[in-house]
This record gives C-alpha cells, structure tokens and sequence, in this order.
C-alpha cells in the first residue's frame, strides 16, 4: 500500500496572510515536534506526560500526541499489520506538522518501530523547515517485559496478541537520534531536565 500517493485531483494549496514566523512569534517560542520512540513499557508516554506538564508550567503551548489515545479516534481503523503500522506513522507525522505549523510543542509518543517509517515523518518535517526531535526512550526488551505496566507482554507471550513489537514483529532501534533516553538507568526528572535542555538547544525554548 503506497500511503503517501495523492489520490486527490484539482486540490490547490491555499496559503494564508498568517506566517508561521508570526505564529511562533506570537506565542514566544519556535514549534518543534518530539518524538518519542521505544519499546512498549520504556516510558514514553510517561515522560511525555511529565515533559508538558512543565512545559505547560513555564508558559509554553504544548500539545501531547498518545499511541493509544490517537488510536481511539482519528486512527481507529488500523490495526497492527506492518501497512496499518506505517499508516499510523504517517498520519501522526501529518498532524504533528500542523501543530508545529501553529507554533505548538508537540510531544508525540508512539512505539513507530520502523526506521523508515520514523524517517518520513523527520522528512515532513525538515522539507518545511521544522524542528524534529527523534527521542529513543531506550530499554532493554527484558526490561520492558518485566514492567509490563498493561499485561500485553503476558499476552502476546500467550499468543493472546499478534503483530506485537519485540515479540513477533520486530523494533529498529534509531540510528542517529538526537537524544537516547535510558528510562531504566535515569529518573524522570533527569528525563524531563534532557528533553528541555535539547529544545532550548534547538532554539524553542530559552536558554
């Protein structure tokens, strides 16, 4: 399936007499996407929770993107097969531009386990000229397994799940990430205190 083929015809862009410059400016700080990536159980969405609580507490407009949340409406018609998986991505990558595009933070946090995948979404981004942020929330699959904060390790152990990541289907681990988070090794507020430091190193947010 070729997700990325525009079936559309005699669509035109229409642009506004908004900039994104003057969006950004408006709201004082430059939007950028973080994503997160990793094992289910590494702790994605808890950093990401903890990430835009503080964000949220310093003054800047933040907006979280959930695995499960997204998957609960405007991706409630994919499942877990490879090609609903890169659909899901893209989606998420398509939505994370937009908020970006506003001005916003986005802290989006999905397994996305194909490198490719991850890819098109950074592409998105940098073909606009946006900040994208590809955070590894990196654990060991043992790890991960032995947390299990949702029994779906249990689960797919027992065949009870399919098409599940790090047991049947498999994690490709990022190559370049700008920031590895070794949720087993650091606290959450260590997280939170790197994630904020890469942005203000970014340029979103002030030194």
């Amino acid at each position: 399936m070729e997700n990325t083929t525009q079936k559309a015809t005699n669509v035109t862009w229409h642009d506004g007499e908004v900039s994104r410059l003057e969006r950004q400016t408006l709201l004082g700080q430059l939007g950028a996407t973080v994503w997160f990536t990793g094992l289910s159980g590494a702790g994605k969405s808890t950093i990401a929770v903890a990430v835009e609580k503080e964000l949220h507490k310093r003054g800047h407009l933040v907006y979280r993107l959930d695995g499960d949340n997204i998957r609960m409406g405007i991706n409630r018609n994919l499942g877990f097969s490879a090609e609903d998986r890169t659909e899901n991505i893209r989606r998420i990558g398509e939505i994370a531009k937009l908020f970006v595009d506003a001005g916003l933070i986005v802290l989006s946090s999905f397994i996305s386990p194909y490198r490719s995948d991850r890819q098109l979404v950074r592409k998105l981004h940098e073909d606009a000229g946006m900040n994208f942020i590809e955070c590894f929330v990196d654990v060991p699959l043992a790890e991960a397994e032995l947390r299990d904060p949702k029994g779906l390790y249990k689960k797919a152990r027992a065949g009870e799940i399919r098409n599940f990541t790090g047991i049947d289907d498999p994690y490709e681990a990022p190559e370049s990430p700008e920031l590895v988070l070794p949720s087993h090794q650091l606290s959450l507020e260590e997280e939170v205190d790197a994630v904020l430091k890469k942005l203000a190193q970014c340029g979103c947010l002030p030194e």
